[in-house]
């Protein structure tokens, strides 16, 4: 027996469940309804009036966003009366709306030019004086225009149940009422930019991007974000070579719509601070050379031995893949992508966040171990937070404090605490093992400490306990840092038998004892390094500086590569740019690398290559496919330490190379320091 209600809409018989609205039922008969306020991931506000709709036996039009739907309900949308009042609501809503659309950024994407168009009368009925509203300010990220707002209140559902920051809201009434944030301060949340999407009109828009394109003149290439573990899917704009601005793709698995203010507005790094030509070391500065004499320079260092390979943040798979392949050609066990003392790898459930992003939405209980995910994965932090909205479920945190949005319960900073709590000593356990799937987040920097394995030995009996890992869930979750981590530890970037881990490597540079420092975009060598340092990255950074040979590659917009997500996802990025002068992609620079010296690697081409990978990892063939890994096993046994967690990224803004070329992002960074410096001055905690 079906429990759905079935209605009619435009002449067409259909079936929702209970609850749903009018607009939904006028959707899922294929009826296109108008809107502003309306959002799917919103509340209701039901302000707008653009989706009215004529329904039997009702006195007036309704609004369909806000009205249930009802047993043998009759629904039309496209009568007389529908069209009369649509054209209505819209010569109201352009009462006040100015006339600058050939200047506005939202030209040629804007819902009101567009629903103008479709919905509205050909002619105006008030000659009145229009209103104006003064800007307001929202940071160095969005720029506002607030004579256009048409009180939508999108932007304040937004603030305030998504990212969790109610910084905007709305004062006055009527005609005098206007959007602004709480005493006209800047937007203290790492998604403000999502807004700028939800903003109907040219209200809100992004500041960077201000004047400088329009949407017809640009490239748009679907790829992949690297910013964070996230891989949030992503839409590249690109004018000629240079990239003009990123915007989020709907992905529910994944980011949903939304997308972190880093990975959308560290475009202008991607063109700023570019290697774009070799340079080798020579009278203590790096002078540029060509690509002949810098694969000679490198041949002849790597044929001395003694060579060690870090991988950085920003690594692709193939990349990781192919140095690999040049280290065990060359003889070297010693070769890591994990962060200094980490313990991660081995079974894949070891070190992937097990019960996927969208596994969050299922959870009932929440503990989290030295990670403040708000930074780290913002994205993610706010599905935490959506959860949390829809059913309270308690959230707990060991660690350093911090506002994650969303109420937490600080049982304190260290491991001694987390001994307390499996041992029962702290009452949050047995909220744990009262859930029915109960689930644990451990930040990767608790994991990259000497006592790391024993703090994940007792994270493993801890799940154990509270069966946070049963049939059908899988609440055991690693939150890493990087885009690399995961690709890196699928393929086996990690030191062969007998080889040297990442801070053995360190150490051995530093002493001497090693001879060469092959470095894949890692910008954690220090320039007090006696060893030969090779770089292979796309920007002048720390990792530049420190470097004797620089080989120029491409950034993550432009190339095709694989990356996998903290869950375990593989994914692609698309080239949407070619790269700068005679920079090139991480594997061909490391396969004519090989070239040079005794016996050229196995592959010429992308595809041979990703053909070898795909027979070695044949989980990374499946794009897009979140896989299930198993059970987690602990590791030799050891014990802890009562050091407490520390924090993983110092700025959200500047976490990685191409951040700290970014302009937008220095502006990011001061504006938060500023504030954070203010709060302080007046005791408020800002």
């Amino acid at each position: 027996m079906s429990d759905l209600v079935k209605l009619t809409v435009d002449g067409i018989e259909v079936e929702v469940p209970p609850g749903a609205s009018i607009m939904q039922a006028c959707e899922a008969a294929g009826a296109e309804i108008p809107r502003f306020c309306y959002h799917e991931r919103l509340s209701v506000a039901g302000n707008c009036r653009m989706c009215l709709v004529e329904v039997e036996r009702s006195p007036k039009p309704v609004a369909s966003c806000a009205m249930p739907v009802a047993p043998d309900m009759v629904v039309r949308t496209q009568s007389d009366l529908v069209k009369t009042a649509r054209e209505g609501v819209m010569e109201l809503m352009l009462i006040n709306h100015p006339l600058d659309c050939p200047i506005c950024d939202q030209g040629g994407e804007c819902d009101l030019q567009d629903q103008a168009m479709g919905y509205g009368h050909d002619a105006s009925r008030f000659s009145d004086t229009k209103r104006a509203v003064e800007n307001k300010n929202m940071g160095p990220l969005v720029n506002t225009v607030m004579t256009r707002c048409i009180h939508c209140t999108r932007c304040v559902r937004f603030s305030t149940e998504v990212a969790g920051v109610p910084e905007i809201g709305a004062i006055g009434r009527g005609e005098d009422m206007e959007i602004t944030t709480y005493l006209e301060a800047s937007l203290d949340s790492e998604l403000s930019g999502n807004v700028i999407d939800l903003c109907p009109v040219g209200a809100l828009t992004s500041k960077p991007y201000a004047f400088t394109a329009r949407p017809w003149e640009l490239r748009k290439t679907e790829t992949i974000d690297v910013m964070d573990a996230v891989g949030s899917n992503i839409r590249v704009d690109v004018r000629g070579r240079e990239v003009m601005r990123i915007l989020p793709r709907n992905h529910d698995g994944v980011n949903e719509e939304w997308l972190s203010d880093k990975s959308r507005f560290v475009w202008d790094g991607l063109n700023r601070q570019r290697l774009d030509r070799p340079y080798l070391r020579r009278d203590g500065k790096l002078v540029a050379a060509s690509w002949d004499e810098a694969l000679q320079a490198v041949s002849e260092q790597l044929a001395q031995g003694d060579v060690a390979a870090l991988a950085g943040d920003l690594a692709c798979v193939e990349g990781m893949y192919a140095l690999k392949a040049l280290m065990l050609q060359l003889g070297s066990p010693h070769l890591d992508c994990r962060p200094a003392h980490s313990v991660l790898g081995g079974n894949r459930a070891n070190y992937i966040f097990n019960s996927s992003i969208a596994g969050i939405e299922e959870a009932d209980a929440l503990l989290l171990v030295g990670t403040n995910p708000r930074h780290e994965a913002a994205v993610l932090n706010a599905r935490i937070r959506k959860q949390w909205r829809e059913t309270q479920m308690p959230i707990a945190t060991i660690g350093v404090p911090a506002d994650l949005t969303y109420p937490v319960t600080h049982l304190g900073a260290g491991p001694d605490t987390l001994t307390a709590l499996a041992k029962g000593k702290i009452e949050f356990l047995n909220v744990l093992k009262k859930a029915s799937r109960p689930m644990i987040i451990v930040g990767e920097q608790a994991l990259s400490r000497e006592d790391g394995q024993a703090i994940f030995n007792l994270l493993i009996e801890l799940a154990q306990d509270v069966e946070a890992v049963q049939d059908g869930w899988a609440g055991f979750n690693v939150l890493h840092l990087a885009a690399s981590r995961v690709g890196g530890l699928d393929i086996g970037f990690v030191p062969e038998d007998g080889g040297m881990a990442r801070h053995d490597i360190m150490n051995a540079a530093q002493k001497g004892t090693l001879k060469t420092l092959i470095s894949l975009g890692d910008e954690t060598i220090s320039g007090a390094s006696k060893a030969c340092v090779i770089y292979i990255g796309s920007h002048g950074d720390a990792g530049a500086a420190a470097a004797d040979i620089v080989l120029p590659a491409a950034a993550y917009t432009e190339k095709q590569a694989l990356y996998v997500n903290t869950e375990g996802r593989v994914q692609m990025t698309e080239c949407a740019a070619l790269p700068p002068g005679d920079a090139r992609e991480d594997w061909k620079i490391i396969r004519a690398i090989s070239g040079r010296m005794a016996e050229a690697l196995p592959f010429d081409s992308l595809q041979d290559l990703r053909q070898k990978l795909f027979e070695e990892v044949p989980h990374l063939s499946q794009i897009d496919v979140v896989s299930t890994a198993g059970l987690p096993d602990k590791g030799p046994a050891g014990s802890v330490t009562d050091v407490p967690f520390g924090v993983a990224i110092d700025d959200f803004f500047l976490s990685n190379a191409i951040a700290r070329a970014s302009v937008t992002m220095a502006s990011c960074s001061q504006e938060r320091l500023r504030r954070a410096t203010s709060a302080q001055g007046t005791g408020t905690n800002g």
